[in-house]
């Protein structure tokens, strides 16, 4: 059923003038950031039509079930994402978030990417919460063990896996040899594999939250209580479909009474069901975000490259 708080979007609702209106009576700023911002930098997305690694539902990796089953193979594929997110740039989008960042003590930003680009882009790190971990921190599989490595930018992160940190062919019509379905990989088990060096049995795996495990509840209860302070004016939701919970729930957690709250879509593409559950005080901007960004925020900004 329609929402019955929803009514027709303004028809500014994709103006930018009328969204820089609303920014310069914005305080507090809140933006949730998904795989759309990454994809600008070349990264895939992993989700949806496509989403495929080899033969392999990508999503089906990211599960405490398949590493048991498998962990090299699990391994093998962050190997690769992490071989990939370190040969990608931060993008225009990434910088501006970070300015906005350094220019506004009252924004936060809530990324679900593990990809570090925000950080390298010179985001403050006391505004921005990773929601989904990060590809660059490993701890150990053992739920009673509490080792980390908050910083592991090792490429390959183990001989083992030497294969996934080789570059793309030079000729586009050629695949990358991990990536061929029918080059089969030869079994790793699990002795190939970095073990823990604190409890000496666990094995060391990717700091992401996988699918089936909760996200931090300190950083929650952060990111609440900062949602809680006072009213919120804007909520940039860029990138994301908005299906992951609790990712998905911050921009309504966050709606003032009274209107006082934009939600402002930014993605490729925005769909019937985002302008019919969208309310007259909220925006939504089709595009690419690496482009929009600068443009949305440059009245705080500035020019990027001034």
């Amino acid at each position: 059923p329609r929402d019955p708080k929803a009514m027709a979007p303004s028809a500014d609702y994709n103006s930018i003038a009328a969204f820089h209106a609303k920014l310069a009576r914005s305080r507090r700023i809140l933006a949730v950031c998904g795989a759309g911002l990454s994809a600008a930098s070349g990264l895939p997305t992993f989700r949806g039509a496509g989403g495929l690694w080899r033969n392999y539902d990508a999503t089906e990796l990211a599960t405490p079930e398949a590493f048991e089953a498998d962990p090299g193979l699990v391994w093998m594929f962050y190997a690769y994402r992490r071989h990939m997110a370190l040969q990608a740039k931060p993008n225009p989008g990434h910088y501006a978030l970070a300015a906005l960042a350094r220019k506004n003590p009252d924004f936060l930003c809530l990324t679900q990417n593990v990809d570090n680009l925000h950080s390298r882009a010179g985001h403050p790190p006391e505004q921005l919460h990773l929601l989904h971990g990060s590809l660059f921190t490993i701890k150990c599989d053992s739920p009673s063990c509490s080792w980390t490595d908050p910083a592991n930018f090792d490429d390959p992160f183990c001989p083992a896996l030497a294969a996934a940190a080789e570059d793309a062919p030079a000729s586009p019509d050629q695949i990358h040899p991990l990536l061929d379905p029918n080059n089969p990989l030869p079994p790793l088990p699990p002795s190939d594999l970095p073990h823990c060096p604190q409890c000496r049995t666990g094995l060391q795996r990717p700091g992401v939250v996988w699918f089936g495990e909760p996200l931090s509840r300190p950083m929650l209860d952060a990111v609440n209580a900062w949602i809680a302070r006072d009213a919120v004016d804007v909520v940039l939701v860029i990138g994301t479909s908005s299906v992951v919970y609790p990712a998905a729930g911050f921009a309504e957690a966050a709606r003032a009474p009274g209107g006082r709250t934009s939600v402002v879509t930014v993605n490729l593409e925005i769909g019937p069901g985002v302008l019919r559950g969208m309310r007259e005080e909220d925006f939504a901007f089709e595009g690419d975000a690496a482009v929009l960004l600068p443009k949305l925020l440059a009245p705080v900004i500035g020019d990027l490259e001034g």
